[in-house]
């Protein structure tokens, strides 16, 4: 039977987030010979998914529709759509469903169509602007988001080699990220950590050091993590 060192401090929950991207990604779709040409590109705000909207319209000036979809803020709490002439709901509304379904903010899609003179009805728009946007995301390398606590480890600099590929390691197998490396009087290392691993940093840091170094903590902040 398990018990509970009342020592221990309670592990702290960690608030998920929505995913991003890691870098813009472009993909083509044929269906009966209208060419969808999607584009996924991560943004801050609104204000950059406008820009790459009047960017994709600007090169892609004499395609018969540039229909898009945005998710931006922590939360993805703000989202926008048009389907920039095709008929209401089976273009906009169906790319932003796909970003929503696969968990995203912080991401435009702009879908180019080239009509290819082979009317798709309504069923078909709505099939195609989803399927060009989830095939794109397939391409994608995807950049998860964390509330992560900020933890600081002051090393001799005759540890700091060591200690560096230690640190590494650890934040490898505990969804740590890791921040950057200061060199004054001593080195600095600095790690984005889930909340729950203060004490796994503490003594895991303790024992890789003969107890002579420990870490400091600050405050935490979303983190953008590389999918495993």
């Amino acid at each position: 039977m398990s018990t509970t060192d009342p020592d221990r401090p309670t592990p702290m929950t960690t608030r998920r987030y929505p995913d991003t991207l890691a870098a813009p990604v472009t993909r083509e779709l044929v269906v009966k010979k209208s060419r969808f040409i999607a584009h996924l590109v991560p943004v801050r705000n609104v204000a950059e998914a406008d820009e790459v909207i009047a960017s994709v319209r600007r090169q892609y000036w004499d395609a018969r529709h540039n229909c898009t979809a945005m998710v931006t803020g922590a939360t993805g709490d703000q989202a926008r759509s048009s389907d920039d002439g095709e008929p209401s709901g089976t273009a906009g509304i169906p790319m932003l469903e796909v970003l929503r379904r696969r968990g995203l903010t912080d991401v435009v899609a702009v879908v180019t169509r080239y009509f290819g003179g082979v009317k798709l009805g309504a069923g078909g728009l709505v099939r195609a602007y989803s399927t060009a946007v989830s095939d794109a995301l397939d391409d994608a390398t995807l950049l998860h988001r964390r509330e992560l606590l900020e933890a600081r480890v002051e090393v001799p600099h005759a540890e700091a080699g060591r200690i560096d590929n230690a640190l590494r390691d650890w934040a490898g197998g505990h969804g740590a990220a890791f921040g950057d490396v200061v060199y004054g009087a001593a080195a600095t290392f600095t790690l984005w950590i889930p909340p729950s691993a203060k004490t796994d940093l503490a003594d895991d840091l303790a024992a890789s050091s003969a107890g002579s170094l420990s870490p400091s903590f600050g405050a935490t902040r979303i983190v953008d993590v590389p999918a495993a």
